[in-house]
């Protein structure tokens, strides 16, 4: 239970005492007695960023949704850095709050330090990012976790999957039914959810020492990942690390380069006008280096460490600091130190992830501006961990070789919380419409970054850990931060029902007031001597032909709805007088004409993505001119759509144009069939040549 200290402990709302964690932890845990009577409709394996949200997710859907993880305690908590959000990632958080996720809500309730990356670039590629309170965030996570309706809680270690004979409407060789826990119990559930993170087979090193472990202090998955290997998965593995703690009061801030918060905390949350904490109380961040001397030290001791000798893949974007050194040689490197709690005594060095023995990283941080007489709480440690190749899964997440079985998260080659997160709740909605036996929601690239995310897992795979950045995606004038309600809150609320209708109400005012606002700054026209009358405090260039809208001057100029508002109060003081609506009408005014030529590109890209490929196709036998290794890449990748087949690397113009032509042919079979009765049973050729299901696994 986290202590505040008088000054914070207003902030906080009402505390959870250790009273009320206890009961709920006693209520969640109560019922396992049962297990082998129990049937979930959907059963969610691991508790961390994948696991919450996904398992929250199917529940709001109505799905009675068990969670089962090694430790209550550990639900929420934050493994690696302590933070949320950046460029890229802020807009994942967008998304999944924009489908009533909880990450976004909870990092507004426990953020020290508010920050929006890139703003000297435009609105569609900032980046919201906060450093978070780990005890805060994992104690509001509990909370919202412990109390979800239809949401049961399970300490418990899976050790193998039930499975049954496959369904005729699906293919997969067989389907899942259930898990079986490490003392033998089983849970019998509808779908089921592999939210594992770095626990399969995962193995924690240090200099030359390895044990097993999921992360430090937990053990590994070591059952279910043999039985994901017995059942035909293709596996591999991958590696990360994470840096030394440090105490907070060894450090001297003094010598350092202080980074404040912004003055005015922009929350993750469209639920949310202001974040918890006050600008003036948030923490500041400090910004030191390394130097020849830290390279050196980690040059001389690299026969020391296991981990960077491995082969296995680690993440490119986050490097360790023995990888900085090896594929950048004599370059300094950033070492941002952030604070880990208001209470905390502890400071994360962000851009220092090591597996050097303990007394070499001790040594190695004695020689970094600031760290002089820095002591380390707890060493950097690597973990290595089998994943899945995420091609062999659908855009809803869900296998192609077991029916009914979904996998989120780093299980599926990706690093980070939020694109953790942002797996969980698809996996979490598309595993309780499964059971509801309703159409995948799927957010396809043209939707959203988590559409880009999922599409390029699926399509492309990854061989190292797959990090979310802005310049993956193709469309992001359209796909901003601040409109991510308005593209995806609708469709989770009518499509899903992963929505609350609080939340919807909200984004359908939002949604209609913007397009009231935009009509109104199209109704406002004057010529620019005109103009230059009414706001003389901005600079207009003068066309005394020219007539310029309202919404051509909020577009063109440094202007905002205020100053508009004066100039034209009639029709334009109600949209200035709400911040969030005036905010974002200029964003969505300064885009409108990007935005209007991207949508047509967007209706290419959808014309692409209607031309769906037969789940079952067999691409060996299929007439089609292909050559053996196009058949190769499409039978391991299975696009689902000719868009999905083109991003597959490796396919061929030629080869998507035969591919094109042989869908168009199939999609006229079938309309010729729908209006021929008499020909309606027939189906014949090597077009409709599908995989032989198999009876069983």
């Amino acid at each position: 239970m986290l202590l505040l200290s008088r000054r914070w402990r207003h902030f906080a709302g009402r505390p959870f005492s250790s009273t009320w964690f206890q009961s709920a932890r006693k209520d969640a845990t109560s019922t396992q007695q049962d297990a082998d009577l129990s049937k979930y409709d959907v059963v969610v394996i691991g508790g961390g960023h994948a696991g919450t949200e996904a398992a929250s997710a199917a529940a709001r859907l109505g799905a009675r949704t068990l969670l089962l993880t090694h430790k209550i305690d550990t639900i929420g908590q934050m493994s690696c850095n302590p933070s949320f959000g950046g460029i890229g990632k802020g807009h994942l958080m967008r998304e999944v709050d924009a489908l009533d996720g909880l990450c976004a809500r909870i990092c507004d309730q426990s953020g020290l330090n508010y920050r929006v990356l890139n703003k000297r670039k435009g609105p569609a590629v900032w980046g919201l990012r906060a450093q978070i309170d780990r005890k805060l965030y994992k104690e509001h996570m509990q909370k919202e976790v412990l109390q979800t309706p239809l949401l049961t809680v399970w300490e418990a270690s899976v050790e193998d999957l039930l499975l049954t004979t496959p369904e005729t409407d699906h293919p997969g060789k067989c389907c899942v039914s259930g898990v079986v826990l490490d003392d033998g119990r089983r849970v019998h559930a509808g779908s089921v959810i592999l939210t594992t993170g770095t626990f399969l087979r995962g193995m924690v090193l240090i200099g030359l020492e390895k044990h097993p472990a999921g992360r430090m202090g937990d053990q590994p998955s070591i059952g279910l990942a043999q039985t994901l290997q017995r059942l035909g998965f293709t596996m591999g593995r991958l590696k990360t690390g994470t840096p030394p703690r440090l105490l907070k009061d060894s450090v001297d801030f003094t010598l350092l380069q202080k980074q404040e918060a912004d003055p005015r905390p922009l929350p993750f949350s469209f639920l949310n006008e202001a974040v918890w904490i006050k600008p003036e109380d948030q923490l500041d961040c400090y910004l030191t280096h390394t130097n020849p001397k830290v390279e050196q030290i980690v040059r001389d001791h690299l026969h020391l460490n296991n981990h960077i000798q491995e082969t296995t893949r680690g993440p490119r974007y986050c490097p360790s600091l023995e990888s900085k050194v090896l594929r950048f040689p004599n370059r300094v490197h950033q070492i941002w130190l952030e604070p880990e709690g208001l209470d905390s005594n502890v400071i994360y060095p962000q851009g220092i992830s090591m597996t050097l023995p303990p007394e070499i990283q001790e040594e190695l941080i004695t020689h970094i501006r600031g760290l002089e007489e820095a002591k380390i709480v707890q060493p950097g440690y690597g973990v290595q961990y089998d994943f899945l190749d995420p091609r062999q899964l659908t855009a809803s997440l869900e296998s192609r070789l077991i029916q009914r079985l979904f996998f989120a998260g780093q299980i599926n080659g990706t690093t980070g919380y939020e694109e953790a997160a942002a797996q969980g709740i698809i996996a979490g909605i598309n595993a309780g419409l499964r059971v509801k036996g309703k159409p995948p929601f799927i957010v396809s690239r043209t939707e959203g970054y988590i559409g880009v995310l999922i599409d390029d897992l699926t399509t492309r795979g990854t061989n190292e850990p797959y990090r979310m950045f802005t310049s993956r995606v193709e469309f992001r004038m359209f796909l901003r931060p601040d409109n991510a309600d308005s593209r995806l809150t609708l469709r989770g609320f009518h499509e899903a029902g992963c929505v609350s209708q609080k939340r919807y109400d909200q984004a359908s005012w939002m949604k209609s007031m913007l397009e009231e606002g935009m009509e109104a700054l199209k109704s406002v026209n004057f010529s620019t001597s005109k103009w230059i009358q009414l706001i003389p405090e901005v600079t207009i260039n003068p066309h005394p032909a020219a007539m310029y809208s309202a919404l051509d001057i909020l577009e063109r100029y440094e202007v905002n709805m205020e100053i508009l508002a004066r100039a034209a109060p009639e029709p334009l003081k109600k949209f200035a007088e709400i911040r969030q609506l005036a905010e974002r009408l200029k964003i969505e005014a300064t885009y409108a004409k990007s935005v209007f030529l991207q949508k047509l590109e967007i209706e290419e890209v959808r014309r692409d993505e209607a031309l769906q490929l037969p789940e079952d196709l067999d691409y060996f036998s299929v007439d089609v001119s292909f050559s053996d290794e196009v058949r190769e890449l499409l039978n391991s990748c299975r696009p689902q759509t000719i868009g999905a087949a083109s991003r597959i690397p490796g396919i061929t113009p030629a080869a998507l144009f035969n591919l094109l032509k042989f869908v168009k042919r199939r999609h006229k079979r079938a309309e010729r069939i729908r209006e021929s009765p008499r020909t309606a049973g027939l189906s014949t050729g090597a077009e409709l040549q599908g995989e032989k299901r198999a009876s069983s696994c």
